[in-house]
C-alpha cells in the first residue's frame, strides 16, 4: 500500500501500542487514520516481547492501565475475533529480603483496593504453585491469580485487522524521514514513499521514539536497552505453573509451547540498539536458574533471541501531548509494560485526539515531568 497524500492523523509505529491506537480511533469513527511502520507490523519490540499481562504494581495509574488492558485481552477474541491465547496462570514474584518484603506489603493493600486479588503468600505455597524453584533464602512471595500471558504477534494481527475493518490505513516497510512543523503546527509527515500532509502526529515508535520526537522538536527521553529470552526443551510432565519471577535477581520464566520461556534483566546493560544474544548473558543466566530453579537447567536450551526495552529514566511511560508542538502525541516509554497497558492507551490516546476526557487520567506520564524532576516511582519495573 502506498502512502496517501494527506491524513487527519497519522500513527509513527506499527507495535501493539500503535496499532491498538489505530483501532480505537478507528472504531470511534475518525476515518483517516494512517499507520506507519517501517518494517513488518509487530516486527520492533513487540514480536520479541515476553508476553506478561498483570496487575500486581506498586503504583495506582500503572495498575488501572494494566487492569483495564488485561480486561480488553480477556473480551478480546470476541471483539476483535482473533484468539490470542490468554492464560491466567497467575504471576508469582519471589522475595528473599526484608525490604522487598516490606515493599510488597504495602503495596499489596492498593493493589486490592483497586480490584486485584493479589496476596502475600509463605514459602511453601510459593513452591506448590511453582515447583521448579528452589527455596533456599526465600522469606516470601506475592502472587496474583489472575495474571498472566497472552500472545503479542496475535493481539497486532487482531488490532490490525480491526483497524482495517474500520478504516483505518497501515502501511508497512515506510520509514519516516521527517516532520514538517510550522510554528507549533504540523504540516507533514515525510516519509520514503512520499508526503503526508496532516496536523496530528502519534509517536507510538517505542525504542526508537527519541528520534522521532526529535523530527518534530519534541524531546522525548526514551533509551532503548537490549533484553534477551531463551527457550528450553519439553517439560515432563508438561505441568502448567504461574509467571516466576525472582526479585532479587530479576531472572523469570513462564511455560511456553511444550517448555519453557526464560528472562533476565542485565543490569550492567548499556543503552543501544543492540539485537545480538549474547554468550555472556547466556551465562548469567544459568547462574541464576542454577540457584533459584535448578532443574530447569537439566531443559536444555533450544534457542534464544534479544529484543528492546523503551526506557524512561524512571522506568514509566510517556503518554501525552506535546507542549512544544501542537497536536503531536505519544505513547511510548512503557519500560516493558507497552504490551500489558496497550489496550487502555489506545483507549487514552483516542481520547486525547478526541479532546475528551481521557478514561484514565494520565497527566503524571507527561514528558515535560523529567524537565521539573518531577520522577515517578515504580517498584515493580521488571
Amino acid at each position: 500500500m502506498t502512502v496517501p497524500s494527506s491524513s487527519e492523523v497519522v500513527i509513527i509505529g506499527g507495535g501493539v501500542v500503535g496499532t491498538s491506537i489505530a483501532y480505537h480511533l478507528a472504531r470511534a469513527g475518525v476515518r483517516d487514520v494512517v499507520l506507519l511502520e517501517r518494517d513488518q507490523l509487530g516486527a520492533g519490540s513487540t514480536c520479541k516481547a515476553a508476553g506478561g499481562l498483570r496487575g500486581q504494581f506498586s503504583d495506582t495509574l500503572n495498575i488501572t492501565l494494566s487492569t483495564r488492558g488485561m480486561a480488553a485481552y480477556r473480551r478480546f477474541p470476541e471483539e476483535l475475533g482473533q484468539e490470542i491465547d490468554y492464560r491466567a496462570v497467575g504471576y508469582l514474584f519471589l522475595l528473599s529480603s526484608p525490604d522487598q518484603v516490606a515493599a510488597f506489603e504495602r503495596s499489596v493493600p492498593l493493589q486490592n483496593s483497586l480490584g486485584v486479588p493479589s496476596r502475600l503468600l509463605d514459602v511453601a505455597e510459593a513452591k506448590r504453585l511453582s515447583p521448579l524453584i528452589d527455596t533456599d533464602g526465600l522469606l516470601a512471595a506475592a502472587y496474583c491469580p489472575e495474571d498472566g500471558h497472552a500472545t503479542p504477534e496475535s493481539v497486532v494481527l487482531g488490532y490490525a485487522s480491526g483497524a482495517r475493518r474500520c478504516g483505518a490505513r497501515l502501511v508497512t516497510h515506510c520509514e519516516v524521514l521527517g516532520v514538517e512543523t510550522t510554528g507549533k503546527d504540523i504540516k507533514a509527515v515525510v516519509t520514503n514513499q512520499g508526503r503526508i500532509a496532516t496536523s496530528t502526529v502519534i509517536c507510538a515508535a517505542g525504542a526508537w521514539s527519541a528520534a522521532v520526537g526529535a523530527m518534530a522538536g519534541v524531546p522525548l527521553p526514551v533509551l532503548p536497552y537490549r533484553r534477551q529470552l531463551a527457550f528450553t526443551g519439553p517439560l515432563d510432565p508438561p505441568a502448567e505453573m504461574p509467571f516466576t519471577i525472582d526479585f532479587e535477581s530479576a531472572f523469570y520464566f513462564r511455560r511456553e509451547g511444550r517448555g519453557l520461556m526464560l528472562g533476565l534483566s542485565d543490569p550492567a546493560q548499556e543503552p543501544g540498539f543492540h539485537l545480538d544474544p549474547t554468550q555472556e548473558w547466556l551465562d548469567g543466566l544459568a547462574l541464576a536458574i542454577e540457584r533459584r530453579a535448578p532443574g530447569v537447567l537439566d531443559l536444555g536450551f533450544t534457542t534464544s533471541w534479544a529484543g528492546l526495552y523503551e526506557v524512561t529514566p524512571d522506568h514509566n511511560a510517556l503518554i501525552g501531548e506535546a507542549s512544544e508542538v501542537s497536536r503531536f502525541l505519544y505513547a511510548t516509554g512503557f519500560s516493558g509494560h507497552g504490551f500489558m497497558q496497550a489496550p487502555a492507551v489506545g483507549e487514552v490516546v483516542r481520547d486525547l485526539v478526541l479532546d475528551r476526557v481521557p478514561t484514565v487520567d494520565v497527566t503524571p506520564l507527561d514528558a515535560g515531568r523529567f524537565a521539573n524532576a518531577e520522577h515517578r516511582t515504580e517498584l515493580n519495573y521488571v
